[in-house]
């Protein structure tokens, strides 16, 4: 059964149609360098480059978890705002998932439509530029066999009105039948709807076994998106970090800054608001201060922001790609500022040794399955 979320609109898929998109870089005067070609790196064993960190699209569209429950006009315009200055200071990397925004998830508008729609209007004025593009396959009860992931995969390309996608993940694993999504996975491969795949929220056990299935019809598992940040180090715990080290398969992070709680925006008597209050508390917040007063402080002798001190520091742990969600223009231009430059080991240490005091938040529980 096909379940096309959050489509509003009739859209005719033709797999022999191709789009090329290709970046150029846009530099402007208030804004990092752009990276440069040198600067992407492979996706897992696949042949798909992308930069060294992404944008999460999450947020774009949402109402029930960001956005205080609200999408209007001007949190639209913030979005495409953010979509441009990331492609302008050189992030090309994108990443969305049909659920986000979907009415199925009680949204407003998806973050596939919207995504799609600021590409199609960048093209207007940039011919040349180049995205790439990942979206997930929601791994839904009824859904079931390889078809179900083909089928969604053409929805999510009609809302994003594109032919094929550079990254198209499982979005987490399913209650059951997730031989027949990986299958679903190398066919779409195949058929040239998308050049790499890749799985999110998969445990070591189920990450090694998709990566022995794919393997067997010479696919790469490129990638496995999870819940990694300074505060929030299950990947390294509970063996998935070691397994994609050892089986070249690049660990994408989301929520690299915890939901915005590492940029030292929120304090005890200043909470986030929504969904966000109830994991971050302010009993929490407090525990964290020390932690984040060690990052201002080396931050400062950078000259660089709380945001891009942890990105960096995520950067620096090899083989992760962090996906911070980019609500308005100035966050991704500052995004673009934890690239070109490093931590050093003493300090990459020390802020891991800081918040390994913190005990760690409650992550997606699908992480455990």
């Amino acid at each position: 059964m096909a379940l096309n979320v959050g489509s509003s609109y009739l859209c005719v898929f033709n797999p022999r149609r191709r789009e090329i998109l290709r970046v150029r870089a846009v530099a402007s005067e208030d804004i990092a360098p752009s990276i440069t070609k040198e600067e992407k790196v492979k996706l897992g064993g696949s042949e798909l480059k992308v930069t060294r960190l992404g944008i999460g699209a999450w947020s774009w569209g949402d109402t029930s978890y960001w956005n205080n429950f609200e999408w209007d006009d001007r949190k639209m315009k913030a979005a495409k705002a953010a979509f441009n200055a990331s492609v302008d200071g050189g992030i090309t990397f994108f990443d969305t998932a049909e659920v986000y925004g979907s009415r199925f998830s009680l949204g407003a508008i998806n973050s596939e439509t919207l995504l799609g729609r600021f590409i199609k209007e960048r093209k207007k004025n940039d011919p040349e530029v180049e995205v790439a593009v990942a979206t997930k396959f929601a791994a839904l009860p009824w859904r079931l066999g390889r078809q179900s992931v083909l089928t969604a995969l053409k929805d999510s390309l009609c809302r994003l009105g594109l032919s094929s996608v550079e990254l198209y993940q499982l979005h987490w694993p399913g209650v059951w039948g997730n031989e027949g999504y990986i299958d679903g996975l190398g066919d779409a491969v195949e058929q040239g709807l998308v050049k790499a795949v890749g799985v999110s929220n998969y445990s070591e056990g189920r990450l090694r076994d998709a990566y022995e299935r794919l393997k067997k019809r010479g696919v790469p598992l490129a990638s496995n998106q999870v819940n990694y940040s300074l505060i929030y180090r299950a990947p390294e715990e509970n063996g998935v970090k070691a397994a994609c080290d050892e089986l070249g398969i690049t660990l994408i992070a989301y929520s690299p800054i915890a939901q915005g709680v590492l940029t030292g925006k929120y304090k005890p008597e200043n909470p986030p608001s929504g969904p966000r209050s109830r994991i971050y508390t302010p009993e929490f917040l407090t525990k964290l201060q020390p932690l984040l007063n060690r990052i201002q402080a080396i931050g400062d002798n950078y000259g660089k922001t709380p945001t891009q001190v942890v990105l960096n520091w995520l950067i620096a742990q090899d083989n992760v790609v962090p996906i911070p969600g980019a609500k308005t223009a100035e966050q991704a231009k500052e995004f673009v500022g934890a690239l070109g430059w490093s931590l050093s080991n003493e300090e990459i240490n020390e802020l891991r040794s800081l918040a390994s005091e913190i005990n760690p938040v409650v992550g997606f529980p699908v992480e455990k399955l």
